[in-house]
């Protein structure tokens, strides 16, 4: 009889997690702390695929066998050769089966304590999909709101620099939220990525300690949130910051900069406002890009859209709104932002008490 496989449980067991598929699948999603060894590159997998349905099984097996070999050898001879007698990794690919049996195999048969892991990247996905399902339900959550420009993510974050938890969604996400907050040259992650990154953050929560997090829409960017992780945070307890019109656009002229030597992105983020704004207030700030009048372009995208749209949507999606704990600011600086999470921090412990 043989001796059951490794599962997903069973990770923290091994010295070293090995994924032998293809880059684009291990680009797309991986277990975290793994290292890429493809046993096939993307190119022979779609070899190796186009042979087993167009000729037969048979052939394609043929080639692939000796294309995995040559490949394991060169993974053996590049990476792991000074690997101990001890070493002990956990090798995976898709479902578990041919190509990270044979770098098993292999590895077994030099003495190393070699583990395949059952089911693959199939069945680490789905222990990722089932516990985003369980785990939100364990925490509870602190909401940063406030309108657009209130430095939300800031504070979250000088909030975690004071030792508290935090779940910094836009930073899993590379986004920050809104129409304008795509980050450029920093692509965001696939959403089987995000999701394993936020599975990853949320496992290392204390369920006896709270969570700050950023109030967001179900969506960030093109990634999802998923259905039990929104809801747990809309049900959560809301610390609304409020911050004068001044220092909001001070805040933002200051952490949008990076868009004013590239109009032509601006622009072209601006215009997805457009059944929402109207083609002459869309003119009107294409205008403003070109005299490069960035304060009056950030006042009123905040005074004719941002800020009606935070009026209208506030109540309705987190039920900590109806009695929220305010904090109020005209300085947004990065000495203000810590004054506001120092607060934040001095009412958590004032709660306790």
């Amino acid at each position: 009889m043989k001796p059951a496989r490794p599962t997903v449980a069973d990770l923290a067991a091994y010295d070293e997690i090995i994924d032998v598929r293809s880059p684009a699948e291990y680009a797309e999603d991986h277990i975290p702390g793994s290292i890429s060894c493809p046993v096939l590159d993307d190119a022979q997998r779609a070899e190796v695929g186009t042979l087993y349905k167009q000729v037969s099984p048979f052939e394609a097996k043929k080639l692939g066998a000796a294309l995995i070999s040559i490949n394991i050898a060169r993974h053996l001879q590049e990476r792991f050769l000074d690997r101990p007698k001890t070493w002990k990794p956990l090798i995976y690919c898709w479902r578990g089966g041919d190509r990270s049996g044979s770098m098993t195999t292999i590895f077994r048969a030099i003495g190393w304590q070699a583990g395949q892991l059952d089911g693959g990247y199939k069945a680490f996905r789905r222990h990722v999909i089932d516990r985003l399902a369980e785990l939100p339900g364990r925490f509870r959550f602190n909401v940063i709101a406030g309108p657009t420009g209130s430095a939300k993510t800031r504070i979250l974050q000088a909030v975690g620099e004071r030792g508290e938890q935090v779940l910094d969604l836009e930073g899993l996400a590379c986004h920050k939220g809104s129409v304008l907050g795509v980050l450029p040259d920093r692509p965001q992650p696939s959403q089987k990525a995000f999701e394993t990154a936020l599975w990853q953050a949320l496992e290392a929560f204390d369920p006896e300690r709270p969570v700050h997090v950023e109030a967001e829409s179900r969506k960030i960017g093109n990634l999802h949130l998923p259905e039990a992780v929104i809801e747990r945070i809309r049900s959560g307890t809301c610390l609304r910051v409020e911050a004068g019109l001044d220092a909001r656009v001070a805040f933002l002229l200051d952490d949008y900069a990076y868009f004013f030597p590239r109009p032509d992105l601006l622009c072209q983020r601006l215009d997805a406002l457009r059944a929402l704004v109207g083609r002459e207030t869309l003119q009107r700030w294409h205008d403003l890009v070109a005299a490069a009048d960035w304060p009056t372009l950030v006042r009123e995208l905040l005074e004719q859209h941002y800020d009606p749209q935070y009026r209208r949507s506030q109540h309705s999606n987190f039920s900590g709104m109806a009695a929220p704990l305010d904090f109020a600011t005209d300085d947004l600086s990065t000495a203000g932002i810590g004054r506001v999470a120092d607060a934040i921090v001095q009412s958590r412990t004032a709660q306790i008490a």
